[in-house]
């Protein structure tokens, strides 16, 4: 039997509002579909490094993992979401502006 899930709309809201809540610029980049569209989060360091992250099922275990898709300037960041939107339109992209120091996965998980 399948697990419930939160919709992608909801998970999305519950991201924008940690960010702001932790002083973070966060924003909707692209909306996806509000019930089943995958994430994306593009996180904006100090110096113009851009990090892709996204969720990944990690089957050992047995949950989604965030993990980093790509890094580089905001050019090759936004080339790797336009191939991404290509296979899948539903996908949402969020982007965050974070310190250099600051984990991804802190505001993440």
């Amino acid at each position: 039997m399948m697990e419930p899930r939160l919709t992608a709309g909801l998970r999305v809201a519950a991201l924008l509002r940690r960010a702001d809540l932790e002083g973070r610029a966060a924003y909707v980049v692209h909306r996806g579909d509000d019930t089943a569209g995958a994430l994306a989060v593009s996180v904006v360091r100090p110096g113009g490094t851009v990090e892709l992250w996204a969720q990944e099922y990690d089957l050992s275990a047995d949950r989604r993992a965030w993990v980093r898709q790509a890094e580089g300037t905001a050019r090759d960041i936004d080339a790797a979401i336009a191939r991404r939107r290509a296979a899948d339109p539903d996908l949402w992209v969020i982007e965050v502006e974070l310190p250099g120091q600051a984990a991804v996965t802190d505001l993440l998980d």
